[in-house]
């Protein structure tokens, strides 16, 4: 019965997969209600609290987005890599990683796409090289974000959690997380220094040039440069409330004398961070509404808000299916997995790695795993250090960003092989990955 249950499970997560969008969401939902009526389990508990802080982050993010201010941020990064273009390989995957670390999403990275191919094939360096590691950097990035899903969703599973032996917070997390997945991004770049071929030896691309027709494509114009666009003020007071609002989430991450206390049951208790980034978020879209004339009808039209709100959705249906197998089969799972994970902690890197590949979100895979691996006694250092195996979606090249920058390397040098698992972001991905958890176990020990 219980392997019955777990290919529903399975089942569910690799249609709402494939079918993408919403889908993984209501298809989860499905799986849920097969659980209990057909099976008799329980029901778990949703994640509300995880989704009203998901629902706050991605609403101030998109206001920002409706402002104009993310458009500011990417015409300053388009600068740096336009004046350093010899060091496109390095400088790409380090600036959708930071634009990702600001913003909260790796959805910035679709409009660098074409400003890193130009600068990459107008320098006659193959465009796979910088591009499919920026496509990687901005995934990787997103554990190392006080802005987004994932980290959020991390956060207020350890401030729900009791009894782990351990207080992690915010700032224990960044300071692990920023760190080893810069290490694991500067790795992966520069081994990507040197990967395929080079333009002037790679025959097929050779023989690419010999058609004018698509030599002129491969070459054309430049395009969407921000460079000599225009934006309003209000778009540049937009980029820097946003940033400002990140830098007091994190002083209030960092001191905890500065969050309000409250006196419950003769007993002193400070407001949790789960609360706080809430509330900031929400007045943080409030001002940027206010100051910067931002029509709110706009707002849910963004791609931001989009994104986010099936992203809610996505955790929504996963984590209440998951959480009600695992809570059926707690027992079971503790007494057969409970061992294992602490003889050889990395098996919880392993199962956190593979179920995002399938579920194609790191917030949905951390609302689905990292509640078990705290049930089964994993340290909470090491699901710390193991944050970035979260993003294992670059095993297969079915993400959006990945797509979207196959499609603007019209050079073809980036592209999914004749077995589909020899694609273009697999190895960079996978460097990158490795590396950040391998750093990140070794900052745990120093930093907690």
């Amino acid at each position: 019965m219980i392997f019955m249950q777990f290919l529903v499970i399975l089942g569910c997560l690799l249609i709402g997969s494939r079918l993408g969008g919403i889908s993984l969401g209501v298809i989860s939902g499905v799986g849920l209600f097969i659980l209990t009526f057909v099976f008799g389990l329980k029901p778990g508990d949703p994640p509300v609290g995880v989704m009203l802080t998901i629902i706050a982050v991605i609403s101030c993010a998109s206001v920002l987005q409706t402002a104009g201010g993310l458009n500011v941020m990417m015409k300053f990064a388009e600068k740096l890599l336009r004046k350093n273009p010899s060091y496109i390989t390095i400088l790409a995957p380090l600036t959708t990683w930071t634009l990702t670390v600001i913003c909260g999403t790796g959805h910035v990275v679709y409009t660098m796409f074409p400003i890193i191919y130009d600068i990459a094939i107008k320098k006659n360096i193959r465009p796979e090289r910088p591009m499919a590691v920026a496509s990687v950097a901005s995934q990787i990035g997103v554990c190392a974000s006080p802005m987004s899903v994932a980290v959020v969703s991390m956060v207020s599973i350890l401030a729900e959690s009791h009894g782990i032996g351990i207080s992690v917070g915010l700032i224990d997390l960044l300071k692990v997380a920023i760190p080893s997945s810069f290490i694991g991004v500067l790795v992966a770049s520069f081994w990507s220094l040197r990967r395929g071929k080079d333009l002037n030896k790679d025959k097929e691309f050779q023989q690419k040039l010999k058609d004018p027709e698509q030599k002129n494509y491969i070459y054309g114009d430049s395009q969407g440069s921000l460079i000599n666009k225009k934006f309003p003020k209000e778009s540049y007071w937009a980029t820097w409330i946003f940033i400002a609002t990140t830098i007091v989430v994190v002083i209030f991450g960092a001191f905890e004398n500065l969050r309000p206390h409250f006196i419950i049951d003769g007993k002193t208790q400070i407001l949790s961070m789960n609360l706080i980034i809430q509330m900031i978020m929400l007045v943080s879209a409030s001002i940027m509404l206010i100051i910067c004339k931002v029509k709110a009808q706009e707002v849910p039209s963004g791609a931001i808000f989009k994104a986010g709100m099936a992203a809610v959705l996505c955790v929504f249906g996963v984590a209440w299916m998951a959480d009600t197998f695992f809570d059926a089969h707690f027992i079971l799972l503790e007494n057969s997995l409970m061992d294992i994970v602490k003889i050889y902690p990395w098996t919880y890197a392993i199962v956190l790695l593979f179920v995002s590949t399938m579920v194609n979100s790191q917030a949905a895979a951390i609302t689905a795993i990292v509640p078990l691996g705290i049930s089964l006694g994993v340290d909470p250092k090491l699901i710390v250090a193991f944050m970035p195996a979260a993003y294992g979606y670059y095993l297969l090249p079915t993400y959006p960003s990945d797509l979207a920058c196959i499609g603007f390397d019209r050079s073809g040098t980036t592209r999914i092989g004749k077995y589909i698992i020899n694609h273009s972001f697999i190895l960079p991905g996978f460097i990158g990955v490795s590396t950040s958890c391998f750093v990140g176990y070794l900052l745990v020990k120093i930093a907690f």
